[in-house]
């Protein structure tokens, strides 16, 4: 049996843009995951709405996913791989961080990850670092993330470059997906399905 971690914000969780409520089980793109890789792979889902990279946030607090990504890990242990997708919320002006930050934040992650001991026989998990989509159109959120339409559009390349240097594996939500004109954070259902399936074809490269 195959252990994955899917560690991101409120995307992972499974954030409905159109009731605000949460996708069920089947429809988040962690569950289209499990459900794409079948018998043999046990699909762990840990996401937060809010969480960020390594930054503790004064107003909505307990959202340092640095902080509680090691007990994390040593709670759902052995882990073949885990996914990394933050970094959205990173981008509200409260942060006031630029893309390249962002991106070496996100790094910060997949350290911890690999200097964990959370694999098998106490080695190193396999990364996949994902950089999250472009935001769309804002609504809502456009007050909070104001100036962050524009960083957003550097993570993906920052990312990639993040990933080379930590020898991690990567992807690119943005080249698959798009988010949601509904607020512009989000993503609507058939985007979840096709991260999924992309997430899945990423994944039997990575563990056979």
């Amino acid at each position: 049996m195959k252990s994955i971690l899917c560690f991101g914000d409120s995307n992972t969780w499974g954030w409905n843009p159109v009731t605000q409520d949460r996708y069920g089980r089947d429809e988040r793109w962690a569950g289209v995951l499990r459900n794409h890789l079948g018998e043999g792979y046990h699909v762990i889902e840990e996401g937060q709405n809010g969480r960020t990279t390594v930054w503790d946030d004064p107003v909505e607090r307990h959202k340092n996913g640095s902080v509680y990504l090691p007990p994390c890990l040593e709670s759902h242990k052995p882990l073949d791989l885990v996914i990394i997708m933050l970094g959205t919320n990173d981008l509200k002006m409260r942060f006031s961080i630029p893309a390249c930050d962002i991106a070496r934040s996100a790094g910060v992650l997949v350290d911890i990850v690999q200097k964990s001991g959370s694999g098998l026989n106490s080695g190193s998990p396999e990364v996949l670092l994902i950089a999250p989509p472009p935001l769309a159109k804002l609504t809502d959120f456009a007050e909070m993330l104001e100036g962050g339409t524009e960083k957003s559009h550097k993570l993906g390349e920052y990312y990639r470059q993040t990933a080379t240097e930590y020898g991690c594996h990567f992807l690119d939500a943005g080249k698959v997906i798009v988010s949601s004109d509904l607020d512009g954070v989000h993503f609507d259902l058939g985007e979840h399905k096709k991260l999924g399936e992309a997430v899945a074809a990423k994944v039997k490269e990575i563990l056979g």
